[in-house]
């Protein structure tokens, strides 16, 4: 019996180390293409975006809150090595709430800032914050306890200012005025797929589109959705060659016609129609294992985040170029 259990020990050992040794090899393996490592207190970071005109990335944390990471001014990192973050929002009447989607609207100097109840459950919301003194501008409340299945997910904002938040759960977008005034809701049947395992993660990633229309994607039936907000918010299925765009979560518009879509596997789609139909032109795979949530583009050069960071006591988290091929 003792035999046993030791050969029994033994065998939880090896089956354990062999994924572990898998991870290690992962992580000493020269990358093939550019990476900015960062060192930061927390396993998951959400989501980042390139702050072009402060040299920084700003990311968000899964436990609430956001961190940026400032880079040599005047383009010259070769020489940066990891990056340190340094926390720039951190509310208290929001602990136990996650930071998810972010986007930087430079045009009024401020992040939006989406506030999901990932661990407190207490309610999904949209913060903006001034770019330059972090003071919170407005905290809209979205979605509680008592209003139903709902997550808040990511944001875009339009020409005039009105963000865009994605329902994950709930299956539509809440629409919020430039000066955090709540709005409407935005719902179409399009949204739910009739297969219920489809909609565990539904709406997620989101932007804005200079001829002025939303492109939403729906991450577990693989649906890209054109909302044209000058035609009612009407609503249409793009027909995407190469797809559906299966677990796709993070948009990023690299320009009017081409769109990344982050992923374990990132897709670089394209349309030559004003996005009634689309195609995908490339993919790029990059640290599986660290699990890509979101895009950005920093001096013409995509980059992808990822939601895992490595190492003990502190954590190293990776934001990846992505070179796609075709």
């Amino acid at each position: 019996m003792a035999i046993c259990s030791t050969k029994f020990v033994f065998l939880l050992f090896l089956l354990s180390a062999i994924p572990i040794a898998y991870l290690i090899s992962l992580e000493l393996a020269t990358p093939p293409t550019h990476v900015y490592h960062y060192h930061s207190s927390g396993w998951f970071r959400e989501c980042a975006k390139w702050d072009h005109l402060n040299s920084r990335f700003l990311v968000s944390f899964l436990e609430g809150g956001v961190a940026q990471l400032s880079l040599p001014k005047g383009g010259d990192d070769s020489t940066v090595t990891v990056l340190e973050e340094l926390t720039v929002i951190k509310d208290v009447d929001l602990a136990g709430n996650g930071s998810l989607g972010i986007v930087v609207d430079h045009q009024r100097n401020r992040l939006l800032v989406v506030s999901a109840d990932v661990i407190g459950n207490k309610y999904g919301a949209l913060a903006a914050y001034d770019l330059s003194t972090w003071q919170r501008l407005f905290l809209t409340h979205l979605s509680g306890p008592s209003d139903g299945k709902s997550f808040a997910d990511d944001v875009a904002v339009d020409a005039e200012g009105n963000a865009y938040v994605t329902d994950a759960q709930g299956g539509k977008l809440w629409k919020v005025g430039v000066d955090g005034k709540f709005l409407s809701i935005i719902k179409n049947p399009l949204f739910t797929p009739k297969e219920w395992y489809k909609n565990l993660v539904g709406l997620n990633g989101i932007v804005y589109h200079p001829d002025g229309y939303l492109i939403v994607i729906h991450t577990f039936s693989g649906n890209l959705f054109k909302i044209d907000l000058a035609s009612g918010e009407e609503v249409k299925l793009v027909k995407v060659v190469g797809g559906p765009l299966t677990f796709g979560d993070g948009l990023e518009l690299v320009s009017p016609t081409k769109l990344v879509v982050a992923g374990t596997t990132a897709r670089l789609v394209e349309s030559s129609d004003g996005w009634e139909t689309a195609s995908v032109a490339a993919t790029f795979s990059g640290p599986k294992h660290r699990l890509a949530t979101s895009a950005t583009v920093k001096d013409g050069k995509v980059y992808l985040s990822h939601l895992l960071g490595m190492g003990y006591p502190k954590k190293k988290h990776a934001i990846v170029e992505a070179v796609f091929s075709a």
